[in-house]
């Protein structure tokens, strides 16, 4: 018999992924690499482009020299890369529906950022004790996080943290590997706050 489906858990903070979720920044990555990899022969597929979303930029593009097989180091590839995306960046639109979310009236009164202050160092015993409290405080804070996100790794990355997860997917990508998400919508403006103990939309 299959665990029961645990139910979301309320929240105090949302964090919102960029490229791919709020900017439609995927498909000019997809145009760059396509591109590039095509030079040689070779094609930018999605089950590539699946290994590498959310990934830094050294890291990914070694996962595509190494898959490919293409004939340039990792660094050229960033280079290469890094110089055409600058130039067609700018053109990057909004994803559809990204500003449901982000215009919810109770956002204002939610706990805005968290961030951490250097403690002074006075004596071992409380050194101790505050490094104790910031991490419970930490763990707490991650618990009440809802994370919006478009790629696999970022989902997981977000749940090894605590968090719960909201993955708006391309609609490209293997269901697969959406499986993990507390929550797959196919686009934001399907989300109901309502499911994670926020106030509905008016």
């Amino acid at each position: 018999m299959a665990a029961p489906v645990p139910l979301p858990r309320p929240v105090t903070h949302l964090l919102f992924d960029m490229d791919g979720l709020l900017l439609d920044t995927e498909r000019l990555y997809s145009a760059v690499f396509e591109d590039i990899c095509g030079r040689y022969g070779k094609k930018y597929s999605w089950d590539v482009k699946s290994l590498v979303m959310g990934k830094k930029a050294l890291e990914a593009a070694q996962l595509i020299r190494d898959t490919l097989q293409l004939p340039m180091s990792a660094e050229e590839l960033v280079e290469v890369s890094q110089a055409k995306l600058k130039e067609v960046f700018p053109t990057a639109t909004l994803m559809p529906g990204n500003g449901s979310p982000l215009q919810h009236p109770c956002l204002q009164n939610l706990h805005g950022q968290a961030g951490c202050s250097p403690w002074s160092r006075r004596e071992s015993d409380t050194t101790e004790r505050l490094t104790q409290t910031s991490f419970i405080l930490t763990m707490r804070l991650c618990l009440q996080c809802l994370v919006f996100e478009d790629a696999p790794n970022g989902v997981e990355a977000a749940l090894a943290a605590g968090m719960q997860v909201v993955m708006v997917p391309d609609g490209n990508l293997n269901p697969d590997l959406t499986s993990k998400a507390t929550l797959v919508l196919g686009s934001l403006q399907d989300f109901q706050p309502e499911l994670f103990g926020l106030p509905p939309y008016d």
